[in-house]
């Protein structure tokens, strides 16, 4: 079992970032596939990013690259996603995920964290 918990959200100003951090607990996290999603009220969930056990290879959406970055410490069992360059469309739900799969798909989500851009 692995257990996720975000932290970091918040109301930040159009252009201003924030930090979301995803702490992992349970099994080995630095064999994790990585991933941080969102969910806007009345829309579906949407990918956002995407790295590897190794912290080498990211992916990104279209939507957020050039802002957002995502990284890991496997020493701290953390996984993060800094953004920048913030607008009030990146307001939503985020969520981290965890999976030793490569396929894409995640067995174990966080509970969320609530980020909100004003204009």
């Amino acid at each position: 079992q692995v257990q996720l918990v975000e932290s970091g959200g918040g109301l930040v100003q159009a252009g201003g970032s924030l930090r979301l951090a995803c702490a992992a607990s349970g099994r080995g996290f630095s064999y994790d596939y990585i991933g941080w999603f969102r969910q806007a009220p009345g829309r579906e969930r949407e990918f956002v990013a995407r790295l590897t056990p190794s912290g080498l290879i990211t992916f990104y959406a279209d939507s957020v690259k050039g802002r957002f970055t995502i990284s890991r410490d496997n020493a701290k069992s953390t996984a993060y996603l800094q953004m920048n360059a913030l607008k009030p469309e990146d307001t939503a739900v985020y969520y981290c995920a965890a999976d030793n799969r490569p396929g894409g798909s995640y067995k174990y989500w966080g509970q969320g964290t609530q980020v909100t851009v004003s204009s």
